[in-house]
């Protein structure tokens, strides 16, 4: 682990804040109140790329909540088609700001891209960023029992994977991070994906020219020919891949936001993320009795930051109960 490196480059940024306070005061004196709900995060992680994992890129930023008691943790998981993407691009977010106000602590990682690992296994980069978290909770004053996650189209899926897949906690394990729980206590989805069961696909969306080809659907798992591929085990990684089928009464609330138009697909980006994959989802969490608050395009005219900032209020207003509710 190594404190951010960012400490000394943001004394301007100190300075900057520092007269935003006094502004905001005039402005409070004056009987104007300044407007928080855009204002970006403006504070550096705590601790910046430490190390969850054997990989280059199972590394996490942890941003610490001022609190003399144990805090929750809200964790982002970047999208990109598990192709691209950094755990960065959340630093300036206004979530950030809004969690750690609320005494919330935040933390945002990285995992391993396709081209390094299947599905399968970019998923348990997730589950033990989780378990690692909850190793360091005396050390980073973290409440174990107050773990949300949330993302954008792969960190999306891959958050309601987390949400509705069995404890993956050995207690058995040599690895004392792989005896925690990889549990959370809520989740959310932005503009994400129903199942990685692609399989699944056709069924909840519709036949697509965007649909994966069998070649790509291979890749996807990693197996390595047409036999392996229609085998009893693959059948098994792929159905522990379809989050979907994976609710159950015992699961976290959830909140799935879409802002993409529920018409036909014009584009394989529309394919990936219609709201067909978020209603199936909440029609599965409402069967099981899993709390689920569903936010499509009408509610906020596809505004994807407004959707944005009502999910985490949403996950926010979870964190903030005690554990025990």
């Amino acid at each position: 682990m190594r404190p951010t490196g960012c400490s000394v480059a943001s004394r301007s940024t100190h300075f900057l804040v520092a007269l935003a306070t006094i502004a905001a005061l005039a402005l409070a004196c004056s009987g104007i109140a300044p407007a928080r709900a855009n204002e970006p995060n403006n504070r550096c992680p705590t601790f910046e790329s430490v190390s969850y994992g054997p990989h280059e890129r199972n590394v996490l930023d942890f941003f610490q909540a001022e609190s003399p008691q144990p805090t929750p943790v809200l964790v982002f998981i970047h999208g990109g088609g598990f192709v691209q993407g950094d755990k960065s691009g959340i630093h300036k977010n206004p979530a950030v700001r809004k969690a750690l106000d609320a005494g919330v602590s935040f933390a945002t990682i990285n995992y391993r891209f396709r081209d390094q690992a299947p599905l399968q296994d970019i998923l348990r980069d997730a589950a033990r960023a989780i378990q690692f978290l909850r190793s360091r909770a005396a050390e980073w004053n973290i409440d174990p029992a107050r773990i949300a996650s949330y993302g954008s189209s792969a960190g999306a899926g891959t958050s309601m994977w987390l949400a509705f897949h069995d404890d993956l906690a050995d207690p058995a394990s040599a690895d004392p991070v792989l005896r925690q729980s990889s549990r959370l206590a809520a989740a959310g989805s932005l503009d994400g994906q129903a199942s990685y069961d692609l399989r699944d696909w056709e069924a909840l969306v519709g036949a697509s020219p965007f649909q994966r080809g069998a070649a790509e659907q291979m890749q996807f798992y990693g197996f390595k020919s047409a036999e392996e591929a229609a085998s009893p085990e693959a059948d098994r990684v792929m159905k522990d891949c379809g989050m979907i089928h994976l609710i159950s009464r015992d699961d976290p609330p959830v909140v799935i936001a879409c802002a993409v138009p529920n018409d036909e697909p014009g584009t394989r980006g529309d394919y990936v993320h219609h709201p067909k994959h978020s209603i199936a989802l909440a029609e599965r969490c409402k069967a099981n009795d899993v709390e689920c608050r569903l936010i499509l395009r009408d509610e906020t005219a596809g505004d994807r930051p407004q959707q944005a900032a009502l999910a985490v209020e949403f996950l926010l207003e979870k964190l903030k109960r005690p554990a025990s509710q």
